[in-house]
């Protein structure tokens, strides 16, 4: 078996921007904001860094390393653009933490952004559909998994909705204490219930928004990380897992589940040296585009019993004051979907709570962080799983 990187890596600065509509903000402004962050938080200077990775899905500069070489004036180093749909964010911090892993670099960093607003789409920009896929959007899709999953686990179309409706509810309150999120309205149970319809079961309030941002890490060998910072965050695991595409190949496939994301947790509990995720993990920042990926994510990254994820919704146990808070800092649902930002601002909030830095939304005395991104349809995609720590 593979050794992993288990303590092998450690953040020793990060940077976020606020997410939200920002007109008078270019990408380039967002991902200097978010470097200047990063770079005073770590207490560095530009010439320590040796190689960095930026992420992005819908580069307004190219697909090059230059944009961002030439934007940050970084020194003649390697700088690569990575892409992995809205794991795009976290495979330039994976990038970035592999690098310095092995030896090859001392410092490394990881850049993600994204200025969705300036396309000029209502939701994401298309990717390109196939024929076969030209009506395929992302609510149908997610939709088609909370219609099955209801039928799956005998939930009438009512206690489904209102189910899922909790999740939005919950992470709704938690962007209210954080300045840095694009939404900052409470919702209620009703609000949610009652918004019109986008796909049905999915209304307003079940859906992620669009929006801007960028985010930025700093990352060191594990054993240096102390003499630039006291409370540096190690990295215990990051996996990832892309669909073969069997998922539509074959028949047995229930639909009411994300196999990639259940493949890349298992992979991550193993590489980190976690037995039981309920207990052990202690906050998550999971791939809230829609309500129903969230309450489905607590099943598949073994948070909750299979089929039973309502009982833990509605119980509380995921709000923040819960046994296991998700979405501390408002999720998607409340920052909104920049792809190549998103994995990396999961991340900077698990930095924040492990440091005991989040303030008002501050969990009490966490240990073990989780960040998890879904790119694609629950029929094939691209997750990826990441665990850091103290």
């Amino acid at each position: 078996m593979p050794e992993g990187i288990k303590d092998k890596v450690a953040i020793i600065g990060m940077g976020c921007t606020r997410f939200g509509e920002l007109w008078d903000k270019s990408g380039a402004d967002l991902m200097v904001e978010a470097f200047k962050e990063c770079m005073e938080d770590a207490g560095i200077e530009k010439k320590d860094i040796d190689v960095a990775f930026w992420g992005c899905c819908f580069p307004q500069g190219g697909l090059s390393g230059l944009p961002l070489s030439q934007l940050l004036k970084l020194p003649f180093i390697g700088v690569t653009h990575v892409e992995n749909l809205c794991a795009s964010g976290t495979e330039a911090f994976r990038a970035a933490t592999y690098a310095v892993a092995s030896g090859a670099s001392d410092m490394a960093l990881a850049v993600g952004v994204e200025k969705i607003k300036d396309t000029g789409y209502g939701g994401l920009p298309s990717f390109g559909a196939t024929i076969a896929q030209a009506n395929f959007t992302a609510p149908g899709a997610f939709a088609m998994l909370a219609t099955r999953y209801f039928a799956t686990y005998n939930l009438s179309p009512e206690e489904g909705k209102r189910a899922i409706g909790r999740v939005s509810v919950k992470s709704h309150h938690n962007g209210t204490l954080n300045p840095k999120a694009h939404l900052h309205r409470e919702v209620t149970l009703d609000d949610v219930v009652n918004a019109p319809i986008i796909a049905w079961p999915l209304g307003l309030y079940d859906c992620c928004g669009v929006s801007d941002g960028s985010a930025a890490a700093i990352l060191v060998r594990a054993k240096d990380a102390k003499k630039f910072r006291p409370d540096p965050v190690y990295i215990k695991a990051l996996q990832i897992a892309i669909s073969s595409g069997e998922e539509i190949m074959y028949t047995d496939f229930d639909l009411a589940h994300v196999e990639s994301t259940r493949r890349a947790g298992i992979r991550a509990y193993q590489e980190a040296g976690i037995k039981n995720a309920r207990e052990e993990i202690s906050m998550a920042e999971v791939h809230d585009c829609f309500s129903i990926t969230e309450a489905v994510t607590m099943e598949d990254l073994q948070f909750s019993p299979v089929g039973r994820a309502r009982e833990d919704i509605e119980s509380g146990f995921f709000d923040l004051d819960g046994k296991l808070p998700v979405q501390p800092d408002g999720g998607l649902k409340c920052f909104g979907h920049p792809i190549g930002a998103s994995g990396l601002r999961m991340i900077y909030e698990m930095y924040k709570q492990l440091q005991g830095k989040a303030d008002p939304r501050q969990i009490k005395n966490p240990k073990l962080g989780l960040t998890h991104n879904l790119g694609g349809f629950p029929q094939g995609n691209v997750c990826s799983v990441a665990i850091v720590g103290l």
